[in-house]
């Protein structure tokens, strides 16, 4: 099939299925961009809420960057890999110091956070620049409609599915480049899905190899390079006086810079009268009541599976514990940025 056959049939295809989104009726880059970071491995019904919250409270680029890391870090709880939180944060402020918003494909590439698939996704979506976009559902389009088993994860095979997206791209770009990129992009999602996907009734299938060769279910190929490792963490939620402890992570680390109680990856050390919390040498030695919550709580990361064990130790003396603690009033802990794990602690809590 050539090219611009091929187009063809998904823009056709686009025309009745494509999705309805609030990003897709602008052409703000913004508004755009801020869709794209948020819909970063997360699934647009669970990201579309965060982008109209982000637009509402945000609705300037001029205005995230003048925002707080902590400030985005709260309104970015419970989407998870935190880390693009903070590089839309700060890329934000590299909009502001430019003076503009960046309509260079080069340009757009160099705002943190921004890959080749998300600086091509802004450049068409925004101005119309002649780029395709390769995503996820891009790979298994490609990879299954030309039979192609490199994997998709390789160097070879980045190189080899960007060279065929533009070998198919509408040469034209403007508005038509933009939706065969939305096209190709929805066909992905709602049409050739990675698991069932609705292959009898694909304007495709007549010429689609993955069809004709029985093997659907075996593209696109994946290279598994990440090993899963089990890590422990032990929560002390320490009540004291209406007031708790609690740090901020730091770097180089799961969760940087969000807030939680007392933690360790060893139980902390109770006994009829003493608390003595690690790593820190100090203890409390006077009356307290300690609980255990719940042990053995899994929760699941993209390269770790954490077991945490959750306890409740409530004193009228403050315990000794490392620099980095702060007191605050319990009720004000919900105005900090935390963990989902530590989420489902506050859920338990008596």
């Amino acid at each position: 099939m050539k090219p611009e056959t091929f187009s063809h049939i998904l823009l056709e295809w686009f025309r009745e299925n494509g999705r309805q989104l609030p990003w897709r009726e602008t052409t703000d880059p913004y508004a755009i961009w801020l869709s794209e970071i948020i819909l970063q491995q997360t699934r647009i019904e669970q990201g579309r809420p965060y982008w109209e919250r982000f637009m509402s409270r945000w609705p300037r680029v001029e205005d995230l960057a003048a925002a707080t890391e902590d400030e985005v870090l709260r309104e970015w709880q419970g989407l998870g890999y935190y880390s693009r939180a903070r590089n839309l944060h700060h890329a934000a402020r590299q909009v502001v110091a430019l003076g503009r918003f960046p309509d260079t494909l080069e340009e757009i590439k160099r705002l943190k956070g921004v890959g080749d698939y998300t600086a091509a996704a802004i450049a068409s979506f925004a101005f119309g620049i002649p780029a395709a976009v390769v995503d996820g559902n891009v790979y298994r389009v490609l990879s299954r409609y030309y039979g192609i088993e490199t994997p998709i994860n390789s160097t070879e095979g980045k190189k080899e599915f960007a060279a065929l997206a533009d070998s198919i791209f509408p040469k034209e770009g403007g508005t038509t480049g933009a939706s065969f990129n939305q096209a190709i992009m929805d066909f992905g999602a709602i049409q050739c899905t990675p698991q069932s996907p609705h292959c009898l009734i694909c304007p495709l299938m007549e010429s689609c190899e993955a069809l004709r060769t029985g093997r659907v279910g075996q593209l696109p190929v994946k290279l598994k390079t990440v090993k899963i490792r089990e890590r422990r963490l032990v929560y002390t939620y320490i009540r004291c006086k209406g007031c708790i402890a609690i740090h901020r992570r730091g770097a180089g680390d799961i969760w940087q810079g969000l807030w939680e109680p007392f933690v360790s990856e060893k139980a902390p050390f109770f006994d009829s009268s003493h608390f003595t919390p690690f790593p820190t040498e100090g203890h409390l030695s006077v009356a307290f009541h300690s609980s255990l919550i719940r042990q053995n709580v899994r929760h699941v990361l993209t390269h770790q599976v954490i077991l945490a064990d959750f306890y409740l130790l409530e004193t009228e003396e403050r315990p000794v514990l490392p620099e980095d603690y702060i007191w605050i009033q319990e009720s004000d802990f919900d105005d900090y940025a935390k963990p989902r794990l530590v989420e489902i602690l506050l859920e338990l809590l008596p």
